[in-house]
């Protein structure tokens, strides 16, 4: 089968479809074939090396959905014909992958492969920001940085349906009738470190409730000028340009900092099962819509990289290994 190898770490141009052999599955494993591969920010790290480098060669990607083709001994969680999805597999940039059951979500048939790849782990990780890390109570303003990306566009509908009010922002103009379309009351333009006045003049100064970044050293100072008293700076993503040292005694007005991570979210399998489920309900009946910015086939992984780490595309970016 074909799949996205990387032999050395680098820039988009180190990835390469190769015909590669995958062994059977075993215990608690499951062979899927990959329909849609989700492609995620933290995709491109895994590509530079960054972080805990996996051994080479390597095979990028970890979000997908697709069907089970087999399974290993004793599995009984999954059989073979089921439509599933999930937020981690590493090597999901592939036309099959050795998947474990336990991270393996049942999909439903009126849920699309594309959409399932393109919520899994956004949906996810824009959920633990909404109900755990700041749980959004009906009145409050949260500002998002990277509004018109993935994660941000989720964001933005969550925090609306949950009686929020949504500044995004983003970085050209371009970007702006997409953020309002998934219900921002209000959209920014700029770098992150440049937008403080353009807030204040709409909402008033120190007047907002949680600020999700997932730019990190770019527009931290500017994220903790705009927080109220008590409000949240959750700084989300593996590969965040990083943030200098922090004095604790600087911040100001209690705000609370924190680095969550959609992991913790989902700690069991029970927990992962009723999160999917709540974002797939919420996608059947309308309240959550997806965007899928752009649609790649493997050899376009390449591209799929330069996009996403251009910051110019829009929406979810999602490989089809079998076209």
């Amino acid at each position: 089968m074909k799949a996205v190898v990387i032999n050395a770490f680098g820039g988009p141009e180190v990835l390469a479809v190769q015909e590669v052999s995958l062994a059977r599955p075993g215990p608690g494993q499951a062979l899927v074939q990959v329909m849609a591969a989700g492609v995620n920010f933290m995709d491109t790290g895994a590509r530079r090396g960054l972080g805990a480098a996996s051994p080479l060669p390597l095979t990028l990607g970890a979000e997908g959905a697709g069907v089970v083709l087999a399974i290993g001994p004793g599995v009984t969680d999954v059989a073979p014909g089921d439509r599933v999805a999930w937020y981690y597999v590493p090597g999901s940039y592939a036309q099959q992958v050795i998947a474990p059951v336990s991270q393996l979500v049942p999909l439903p048939e009126d849920i699309g492969f594309e959409t399932a790849a393109s919520l899994m782990m956004q949906g996810l990780t824009a959920s633990n920001l909404v109900f755990e890390v700041h749980a959004i109570q009906k009145g409050d303003v949260a500002f998002i940085h990277a509004a018109a990306g993935g994660v941000g566009l989720m964001l933005t509908q969550m925090v609306k349906l949950l009686g929020g009010q949504v500044i995004g922002r983003v970085s050209h103009a371009d970007k702006v009738d997409s953020v309002l379309a998934a219900g921002a009351d209000y959209v920014v333009i700029g770098r992150a470190g440049h937008i403080a006045g353009q807030v204040e003049r709409l909402v008033g100064k120190h007047a907002v409730n949680v600020v999700y970044d997932g730019t990190g050293n770019e527009g931290f100072s500017e994220s903790l000028n705009l927080l109220d008293y008590f409000g949240t700076l959750a700084l989300f993503g593996p590969f965040m340009d990083p943030i200098a040292p922090i004095d604790i005694f600087s911040v100001p007005r209690s705000i609370k900092l924190t680095y969550p991570v959609v992991m913790h979210h989902v700690r069991s399998r029970e927990t992962l099962l009723a999160h999917a489920q709540q974002l797939f309900t919420w996608v059947r009946t309308g309240r959550l819509n997806v965007n899928i910015g752009q649609r790649y086939a493997l050899a376009q992984a390449h591209q799929a990289h330069r996009d996403i780490e251009s910051r110019r595309s829009t929406g979810k970016l999602i490989i089809l290994p079998q076209a």
